[in-house]
């Protein structure tokens, strides 16, 4: 550009300069791919007891036999995500038993044994949760999790804001009757009280103080996003007759956990720094859509935080009952009256089938054969041993049903990331 230049040239040339400039930062905008980091927290069902033995389960149905592809690789073994990483705490009370498990997200990051840094064999809702993710979106995903079975959202994972335990009245008349020493045990539950929830948040810090450390895709100079935050917990709680007492027709009053968990959103955003993070609350599913009153009105209460005013749009509470399986449940059912009449060949009394002691313990064990033949079709076990691997409140241990959890987890939490953007 020369002091001759028309006029008209000149704006030409600044316009052009000022056009190239601004596309340049554009694209440099949307080329931008800061690591997308979930975080995911709970007890036993967040540890996940889906044994791997039980994907072929999820082949069996054809509206689920989709998912299965997704979680297999061509050769036929557990997905190895692309370009998802995870970082699992877990491990036993005390803070230092716990461990670190590290990696690419594949299969093996459910619950763990008594070296937590090893392999489970397991899944939790993390495993179809972050394949999700990694199909879902562009960049780079790290999935910090946290979870340890058995504790409360009322003591180990009590929220800061929350305040501390208070013993009820009837709650201290009883300790008195069972002469405990009131102090102590108020001095006890205050020790408790939140220490899952710094071992929680003291990790994610941990984490992501050096990402790169357990994501390799992490580019500093991209940065990072706190993209979500799952919830998986309750049943402590919904067990709890002392923290939640019964109410009407011996349904216990579950409003304490509404309150609490509404304090442990705003603290956990807080105490992370991710004040507009989308929350997603897993709602307790045990016992499938047929529930009796008192786990329905659990999950009521674990819903409500998503409905008040200051969470809309940015809290999603999914329910997790229609991904029970009914007919392992009937099955499991069956299985339990087996079980039943084994107890009751060893019990003496009128009503019992070896009431007067005739059958030694291998007419008891034949006794026990038929029945359960006659009670459990050929069909009915093999369903079994191909679809369940635990307990009922561990979702029978089915790999379909946390596999159908963390899909639904995922997809809400992308919902709010598209709604929040």
């Amino acid at each position: 550009m020369t002091p001759s230049m028309p006029s008209h040239e000149v704006q030409y040339m600044k316009a052009t300069f000022a056009f190239l400039t601004f596309g340049f930062l554009a694209i440099t905008c949307v080329q931008a791919k800061p690591l997308k980091v979930f975080i995911l927290a709970g007890q036993s069902n967040m540890e996940g007891h889906a044994r791997i033995e039980t994907f072929d389960y999820i082949g069996d149905d054809p509206a689920t036999a989709p998912l299965l592809k997704m979680m297999r690789g061509e050769d036929g073994k557990p997905a190895v995500a692309e370009n998802a990483w995870i970082s699992y705490l877990t491990g036993h009370y005390e803070g230092n038993a716990n461990g670190e498990g590290t990696g690419k997200l594949t299969t093996g990051f459910g619950a763990r044994g008594s070296n937590p840094t090893k392999d489970g064999g397991k899944i939790g809702p993390e495993f179809t949760f972050g394949l999700t993710m990694d199909a879902a979106l562009d960049e780079p995903v790290l999935l910090i999790k946290t979870a340890w079975g058995g504790r409360s959202l009322n003591t180990e994972y009590r929220p800061p804001s929350a305040g501390p335990y208070v013993f009820s009245d009837a709650q201290i008349e009883q300790m008195k009757k069972q002469g405990k020493d009131i102090e102590a045990e108020k001095a006890k539950k205050a020790e408790a009280s939140g220490r899952i929830y710094r071992f929680m948040t003291e990790h994610v810090k941990s984490v992501l103080a050096d990402p790169k450390r357990v994501c390799p895709a992490y580019d500093p100079a991209e940065g990072y996003e706190i993209a979500g935050f799952i919830w998986f917990q309750g049943f402590n709680d919904l067990v709890d007759g002392n923290t939640y007492p019964s109410g009407p027709g011996g349904v216990r009053d579950y409003s304490e956990y509404s309150r609490l968990m509404s304090h442990f959103i705003r603290d956990v955003r807080k105490d992370i720094n991710a004040p507009k993070m989308p929350f997603v609350i897993g709602v307790l599913g045990v016992d499938g859509v047929n529930a009796n009153p008192g786990i329905l009105a659990f999950r009521k209460a674990m819903s409500e935080p998503a409905s008040l005013e200051e969470f809309k749009g940015n809290v999603a509470a999914i329910e997790t009952a229609p991904f029970w399986s009914e007919e392992l449940a009937a099955i499991d059912a069956k299985r339990a009256k087996v079980k039943q009449m084994g107890h009751l060949l060893k019990v003496k009394n009128k009503n019992a089938p070896n009431a007067d002691g005739s059958m030694d313990e291998a007419a008891q064990k034949e006794y026990l054969k038929k029945f359960e033949a006659e009670l459990i079709s050929p069909e009915e076990a093999t369903k079994w041993t191909r679809g369940a691997s635990n307990a009922g409140y561990h979702y029978l241990g089915c790999a379909k049903t946390f596999a159908l959890m963390g899909k639904a987890f995922a997809e809400a939490n992308l919902e709010m990331m598209k709604a929040g953007k």
